[in-house]
């Protein structure tokens, strides 16, 4: 899960990579998903699969769930803020 700061709004970024530096690095040179072109982005939450299959399901459960998507955000603003 990524994160940026757009109009004083912290957004949220959930995606699947086998290389996940590489990935944030295409997203900030906005060369990664359409939503993320133009911002600065960082990661903030990954976890690390058995298989591709699983790390999908995963991350369509985590990209839907709003809920457990802002407590990964809160908890990693209140680290970075204290």
């Amino acid at each position: 899960m990524i994160l940026s700061k757009i109009n004083d709004k912290y957004i949220s970024y959930v995606g699947y990579s086998k290389d996940v530096k590489k990935r944030v690095l295409l997203h900030n040179n906005s060369k990664g998903a359409k939503f993320t072109k133009g911002n600065i982005w960082k990661l903030i939450y990954k976890k690390k699969y058995k298989t591709k299959n699983v790390a999908m399901v995963e991350e369509y459960k985590l990209k839907k769930n709003y809920k457990k998507r802002n407590l990964i955000k809160n908890i990693y603003l209140n680290k970075r803020l204290s």
